[in-house]
């Protein structure tokens, strides 16, 4: 899936510096993200599925992990669900005319198949192969086998992925600042964002009861924002003052394309990091909190105009300095030299 964007940009920059270059995704993201090649296979997102999600995510044992079924019942199902995709993938490999590209980023890790069987033929074919694991799987589910012997290069836009793969290079996500016009004014009532793309992952639950003692102390508005299509997200954060990412550590190390986001539109964001993380990060424009200091974080950015200004024009820059397409690009074509793709 187009999970934020952030696969779509990869190809988008890939294209802005004269590649030709296809994004493939098995699942329509329904947040309006655009797409490239959709094979809109269904999603399974029932609550027995969902359940056991849960459930392997919070049984997933020491790290490094190596991805495996856990029983035979969930061999048989990936077992059908490759069996119900196998002609669609055919018929799009043929028609778009996958064969022809000589590099491949596999998002996640994963192949169009479980077996890995398109990956091996890719591979024997003399194609350079780029496992880039841009979310969770490389901590919920860990590396395919197959496809991990494969990789030519390991890309992870996750510091903590740093930790969990021996030979892993960071890549920051690709985003094109340029379209987004920072804010010059604000509200006369300050209005604080929280738009998480899941409750548990954001801590939203942990930023609802200090939002409650913040009213109480400073005359505020308070914007949750949740399922709601990207291309309306991004006219609601247009009118807002401070932001607020996450607590909790639950779903990631800090920040994401929402926060790039926040920040290409000159918006203060709140988010709470490890401090290993925040130490590793140079330069990073973030308020830091976490669930005991954001009531106090908050009232800080609020009574100081100086401070949001200043946060302000460092987001901005800060975006421009190490996420642009143009210092990505740059670092990945570095990485494809060290590693022999061309």
């Amino acid at each position: 899936m187009n999970v934020a964007g952030v696969p779509y940009n990869m190809m988008d920059m890939q294209r802005r510096f004269g590649h030709e270059a296809r994004l493939v995704t098995l699942h329509i993201n329904d947040l309006t993200f655009p797409e490239d090649i959709c094979l809109k296979l269904p999603l399974f997102r029932n609550p027995i599925a969902q359940a056991w999600r849960s459930i392997k995510a919070a049984n997933t044992g020491p790290e490094p992990r190596t991805m495996a079924s856990r029983n035979v019942l969930e061999r048989l199902f990936f077992s059908a669900d490759d069996w119900r995709r196998g002609d669609r993938v055919i018929a799009a490999i043929e028609q778009y005319k996958l064969d022809d590209f000589p590099i491949v980023h596999y998002d996640g890790g994963l192949d169009f198949f479980r077996d890995a069987r398109i990956a091996k033929r890719w591979k024997a074919e003399g194609k350079k192969i780029v496992c880039h694991y841009m979310g969770s799987d490389l901590r919920l589910r860990g590396v395919h086998p197959v496809l991990n012997e494969l990789s030519d290069l390991n890309l992870t836009n996750e510091s903590d992925h740093l930790h969990l793969h021996p030979d892993i290079h960071y890549l920051y996500i690709p985003f094109d600042a340029s379209t987004f016009q920072v804010r010059t004014s604000e509200n006369q009532r300050l209005r604080i964002l929280h738009s998480p793309s899941k409750r548990s992952m954001k801590g939203t639950l942990l930023i609802l009861p200090v939002i409650e003692k913040l009213k109480r102390v400073r005359d505020v508005d308070f914007v949750l924002v949740e399922n709601t299509p990207h291309t309306e997200l991004l006219r609601i954060k247009q009118q807002c003052d401070i932001a607020i990412e996450q607590i909790g550590n639950m779903g990631g190390t800090g920040y994401g394309r929402n926060s790039l986001e926040n920040l290409a539109l000159g918006i203060p964001t709140v988010t709470e990091m490890t401090e290993d993380y925040s130490a590793w990060l140079p330069d990073n424009p973030f308020i830091l909190a976490d669930a005991t200091t954001l009531l106090d974080r908050l009232v800080d950015l609020i009574d100081s105009p100086e401070l949001r200004q200043q946060k302000r024009i460092h987001g901005r820059k800060w975006v421009e300095d190490y996420h642009s397409y143009e210092s990505v690009y740059a670092r990945l074509m570095s990485l494809y030299k060290d590693h022999g793709i061309t």
